[in-house]
């Protein structure tokens, strides 16, 4: 097998590729449960617009995946994305002990990626990675077209969840 050595197009899962709005109520909750979200995910519809540009995307660039998914449900991701019709990709997952912010641990991942091969573009809907991104010098196109979630925000960025 050799090993492509196209441009990276860089996607997020939740709320990019993967709509999560019918698993939020599960972080409305005091305490949140997580199980509940993450065992929920394989039920997420696709968000028509982040799969056309995912598509799209692979006409020029490897498609690969960076989310904050812990590892633990790296299963059930890769079904996912098979099922959806999504381009076969690496999957850059949270360690199931990681509980940094989103933009931290992307940020990091995005670094050591950029070590080795040109990104050319990272698709995210969580407006602080996005920025943290764009301020490291990396191509940004930020999703927008998932129904915002003040739960799921939080949980990014101040639990480290996803």
């Amino acid at each position: 097998m050799t090993e492509d050595n196209r441009p990276l197009a860089v996607f997020d899962l939740d709320g990019t590729l993967a709509d999560t709005a019918h698993r939020q109520r599960y972080l409305e909750r005091k305490p949140r449960d997580w199980d509940a979200f993450f065992a929920a995910a394989p039920q997420d519809p696709a968000l028509a617009r982040g799969v056309e540009l995912a598509l799209a995307s692979a006409e020029e660039c490897e498609v690969v995946y960076l989310t904050g998914r812990p590892e633990r449900c790296r299963a059930d991701t890769e079904e996912w994305l098979a099922r959806h019709g999504l381009p076969a990709g690496r999957i850059w997952m949270r360690r199931n002990d990681d509980r940094r912010p989103a933009r931290r641990t992307k940020l990091e991942i995005l670094r050591g990626i950029a070590r080795k091969r040109e990104i050319r573009i990272l698709v995210d809907d969580d407006e602080l990675v996005c920025e943290e991104a764009k301020r490291a010098g990396f191509p940004v196109h930020r999703a927008d077209w998932a129904t915002p979630s003040a739960p799921l925000k939080d949980a990014q960025e101040r639990e480290g969840r996803t």
